[in-house]
């Protein structure tokens, strides 16, 4: 249904790329953040509100309408415990009084990763974020059995692209970069590790959202190759025309720097991904949807403009 309204409930990276995914569709598309201002990314054509989504009232008004609601919030990394689980809670309560499809918006954090990871891969979480998650994800798939709503997920590795700053290949790498700085990367150099491109989340995003084959199932977006991170770094210093500085923080360096900052102290659990190959095989949703990854280089040379417009605006 090409005019039926899509609700967005969060406007990072995921949020807007999705809503932008939706409007190149011409689908009619409100986002939801609490301040209900528009971030640059979103389009100007998209319907901004503010509302709590944990707070059902709130949630419920804001998703009046909906044919489709996507779950793309994502609280500060130290506060997940305390807020994720109500934000869930609150917008598939406002899904199930609309009647509107779900789409929740997840990462890998629940699996075994001992192996490349597919749909399929066993939930064996090794951390309290994958162990939260997994408990976030069994809630939406039991509403989904209760008949509540007609739930889908999709999955994603550490995101990078326009507009991603809070993320491995964010701000302490590209940022650190453009201003002549060493990127500060955790764990290795030379190990493989999958990485999401932003605009390929909010596309499958959009196809999740859009296909009546979707719901009832976990799908994992569309990843280009593993690369290493030292692989990545590189390209986006030839795209800048530097040589690459690279400083690498041990879990122990990184267990010392949480003793200031909350955020290097929730990411020691989450070492295990870039200390021990971390691969992704999304061939399930390329090949049942047709979608292809964004390569790596010209993921990262969207990136770096993105980055160079953003130095130029500060």
């Amino acid at each position: 249904m090409p005019n039926a309204l899509h609700v967005i409930f969060g406007s990072g990276p995921v949020g807007c790329w999705t809503a932008r995914a939706l409007r190149e569709l011409s689908i009619p598309v409100k986002a939801v953040n609490r301040s209900g201002k528009r971030p640059d990314l979103m389009p100007a054509d998209v319907e901004m509100i503010a509302a709590d989504a944990s707070n059902a009232e709130q949630a419920i008004t804001a998703a009046q309408g909906a044919a489709v609601v996507y779950q793309a919030l994502n609280p500060p990394y130290h506060q997940w415990n305390q807020f994720f689980p109500g934000l869930q809670a609150g917008v598939l309560r406002a899904a199930r009084k609309a009647g509107a499809r779900y789409v929740s918006i997840d990462n890998l954090y629940m699996y075994d990763s001992s192996k490349p990871i597919t749909e399929e891969s066993n939930i064996a979480p090794r951390s309290k974020k994958g162990e939260l998650r997994a408990r976030m994800a069994e809630e939406v798939m039991s509403a989904h059995k209760r008949g509540d709503v007609l739930a889908t997920v999709l999955r994603s590795s550490d995101y990078y692209g326009p507009g991603v700053v809070l993320s491995a290949l964010g701000e302490r790498v590209l940022g650190n970069l453009m201003k002549g700085k060493k990127a500060q990367i955790a764990g290795s150099v030379v190990l493989p590790h999958s990485f999401a491109y932003i605009e390929d989340v909010g596309r499958a995003a959009a196809v999740l959202g859009t296909h009546d084959e979707a719901p009832s199932k976990i799908w994992i977006t569309p990843h280009a190759p593993a690369v290493t991170q030292g692989e990545m770094i590189e390209k986006a210093c030839r795209v800048l025309g530097i040589k690459p500085q690279i400083a690498v923080a041990s879990p122990l360096m990184m267990r010392i720097a949480g003793l200031f900052s909350p955020g290097a102290r929730e990411m020691v659990e989450m070492m295990y991904e870039f200390t021990e190959p971390f691969v992704v095989d999304s061939s399930h949703m390329q090949r049942d949807f047709g979608l292809a990854p964004t390569s790596i280089d010209v993921g990262i040379e969207r990136t770096v403009q993105w980055y160079r417009e953003l130095a130029g605006k500060r």
